[in-house]
């Protein structure tokens, strides 16, 4: 696609306006502040372009001499009635930032004014009046600063020089995402927390108008994370481009300076709408649904602080609760309830999405969730490499509310990781980009839905799993466990024994009495002490025998019994025969009794065999029919499991794996070119050896 001269002067001003950083720079600001700086004033810059934008738009439609002769109560009504906001200082003084910045000396009362001038929202997105809470740009504390450091009329000044008036609102939106990622470059905690490169964004809009039939039809489009709005309105952008006539944006982030740069920006686009809070727990748009969701959630951010919103959320959004550590599930599933009867989504978002937690956990419960509704159509793996402050693999999940015919119940994996071209320049972390060839032929994938080298289309149930949870009973040697031993409904076989021998220690005393406890001279009790003292005395002889591995000979007036590590066996030996018993286990407790009317304080130590119980889990691949998965169950385990066992709980899981998916294994040599190899590297070191003796 050729570039537009428009696009290209635009982007010229990205280098004018990161000049201003000099300045910064100069009187000591670190870099990483730098994008809380530059944030107020380029939105004070755009602003006032898009109001004198406005304006000359406004004289254009009544024409110069009707204008004229308007009252100017009036004329404020009719600029104030465009909702762009409104600056007295500019339409009634007729004053820019650039005139103030002509004198110095009356330039810090100007300047006052001019920022004063504002309407009440536009002094509150910039932080022109504010004192706690809220600061949002915060313009008046960098104000501050910069007074401090005597700068501030030559910050003001290198500003003021910027002209945006010629450029469109795309037109500026595409300069306010190159000055974002550059922003992002310097700090993650600022725009660079939820900035998605334009590559991203141009392919997330491809993938949309590619089902986009009607382009007649009002498209509400809505980010949940919206951040400064790049994403947001750079999908708008990109879909109107292709057609689609009528558009409304709606979107949502809890993040001070970033809301008011969408804010800033949604006031000169028709129809639409950008709320400030936590989506997850003030939700602003509650009574909307969407035609296309999309977001870039934060990756890896907890939700911990206000984790008791979220377990008592009345809204239904929330299926299932990911781990604590994460919350980009939860986001996920609130971007499905904003979806309407037709609606779709795009969704960026990391690996750990698609595979971490076990079966039953809440990320597994979740991703079991949207399979189950047949909600996912596609997951595609970009390059890493391609976001400018991570270089991790991300992914985007290609939601989908009406799924056609052929597409129902079936997801399609795209492993678009090696569809980029590498940058020229690196920008941060990023060294790579989807660029428009490689968008193209994704987008062309997903539109074919048939497999071919790096895409593969799966019923979703090829997701799923088995977590069959089985408890197995250990044998000896010859295939016998104790628990044949036991009388029906008998779990254990209680012992009475006169002496406990473990190789080190004797016990010959299986109920230990506490002695009351000495009272100490001025009040108190010291009995924690001497219970403590017993307990502790013969814990340590106890819990070492709580393993049949140990050495251990329980003598009862009849028999003595031991466990034979070798044979795997209990024995019991009665008048110097040995009878192996099976596989078992020697358990010894030693319970605290507490005191009674009748009996003092005592540790009642008590012993008896049992069988050897192991609780095991197999993964066992997951059947659509019931019948069909309980079969596939048995069968692996008559084929795997040798020893006796009872089945447990089934849990079912979903992950997705690319790595499993798209396995590629390294092609081994042949043994005749290694063995070629290692000739020719035994010949050259013959010849190093004749040069060095000669």
């Amino acid at each position: 696609m050729a570039v537009s001269n428009t696009f290209q002067n635009i982007l010229q001003y990205e280098s004018t306006i990161w000049s201003t950083a000099d300045l910064l720079r100069g009187c000591g600001i670190k870099e990483s502040e730098w994008p809380s700086y530059m944030m107020p004033f380029f939105a004070l810059v755009m602003i006032e372009s898009r109001l004198l934008r406005m304006f000359d738009e406004l004289k254009a439609e009544l024409g110069e001499g009707t204008l004229d002769e308007i009252e100017p109560d009036d004329l404020i009504e009719l600029i104030q009635d465009k909702g762009q906001g409104y600056n007295a200082y500019i339409f009634e003084k007729h004053q820019t930032l650039k005139d103030i910045c002509q004198n110095d000396k009356s330039f810090d009362v100007d300047f006052d004014a001019y920022l004063k001038g504002y309407d009440g929202e536009t002094k509150d997105l910039l932080g022109v009046d504010a004192f706690e809470g809220e600061k949002f740009l915060d313009i008046k504390g960098v104000i501050a600063k910069l007074r401090a450091k005597r700068v501030l009329f030559s910050y003001v000044k290198a500003w003021s020089g910027i002209d945006l008036k010629p450029f469109n609102n795309s037109d500026i939106t595409t300069l306010e995402e190159h000055i974002k990622r550059r922003w992002a470059d310097i700090s993650a905690d600022t725009a660079g927390e939820q900035y998605t490169p334009d590559d991203v964004i141009a392919l997330i809009a491809e993938i949309i108008a590619s089902k986009i039939e009607d382009s007649d039809r009002l498209l509400k489009i809505y980010d949940c994370t919206c951040g400064g709005g790049n994403l947001l309105f750079g999908v708008e952008d990109r879909i109107k481009a292709k057609g689609q006539k009528y558009t409304q944006t709606f979107g949502q982030d809890i993040n001070d300076p970033l809301f008011a740069l969408a804010k800033i920006e949604s006031r000169f686009r028709v129809d639409s709408k950008i709320e400030h809070g936590n989506t997850l727990t003030d939700d602003k748009f509650f009574a909307d649904e969407f035609d296309v969701v999309v977001a870039n959630p934060p990756y890896g951010v907890d939700w911990k602080g206000f984790q008791k919103d979220i377990r008592n959320d009345k809204t239904q959004r929330f299926h299932h609760l990911p781990s604590v550590g994460d919350g980009q599930l939860l986001f996920m599933q609130h971007l499905i309830s904003k979806m309407n009867a037709t609606g779709m989504g795009v969704v960026v978002h990391n690996g750990s999405t698609l595979f971490s937690g076990d079966a039953g956990s809440g990320e597994s419960n979740i991703r079991k969730w949207m399979l189950d509704n047949d909600l996912v159509e596609a997951v595609i793996q970009l390059p890493t490499d391609e976001f400018f402050n991570t270089n991790i693999y991300t992914y985007l999940r290609v939601l989908n509310q009406q799924k056609p015919d052929e597409r129902k119940d079936r997801v399609m994996l795209i492993n678009a990781s090696e569809k980029f071209k590498p940058l020229k320049k690196n920008k941060g972390s990023k060294r790579k980009e989807v660029d428009e060839a490689n968008r193209l032929e994704v987008v062309a994938t997903l539109a074919q839905w048939a497999d071919n080298d790096y895409a593969r289309v799966f019923d979703k149930e090829f997701f799923y799993f088995n977590k069959q949870a089985i408890m197995l009973t250990n044998v000896d040697e010859q295939g016998r466990t104790f628990e044949s031993r036991l009388k029906e409904g008998k779990k254990s076989l209680k012992l009475k024994p006169v002496k406990l021998d473990n190789g080190e220690r004797t016990l010959t005393e299986f109920e230990i009495t506490i002695p009351p406890a000495p009272l100490i001279k001025g009040g108190g009790d010291s009995r924690g002490d001497l219970s403590d003292y017993f307990a502790n005395d013969i814990k340590p002889f106890v819990s070492s025998l709580d393993y049949k591995e140990q050495p251990l000979v329980v003598t009862t007036e009849k028999a003595q019994y031991s466990f034979d590590a070798d044979q795997e066996t209990l024995i019991k030996e009665v008048l110097g025969k040995r009878e192996a018993l099976g596989c078992g286990k020697i358990v010894v407790k030693s319970p605290l009794k507490k005191k009674t009317k009748t009996k003092p304080e005592s540790i009642a130590i008590t012993v008896e065999l049992t069988p050897d119980y192991q609780k095991d889990y197999e993964i066992i691949p997951y059947h659509r029919d019931p019948d069909d998965n309980q079969a596939a169950i048995e069968a692996f385990m008559a084929k795997y499991i040798t020893k006796p066992f009872e089945y447990l709980e089934n849990v079912v899981g979903v992950e997705i794996n690319f790595s499993k998916v798209f396995y590629q294994p390294e092609q081994l040599r042949s043994v005749e070119e290694i063995l070629g190899d290692i000739k020719a590297l035994d010949k050259a070191l013959q010849e190093l050896q004749e040069g060095l003796t000669l």
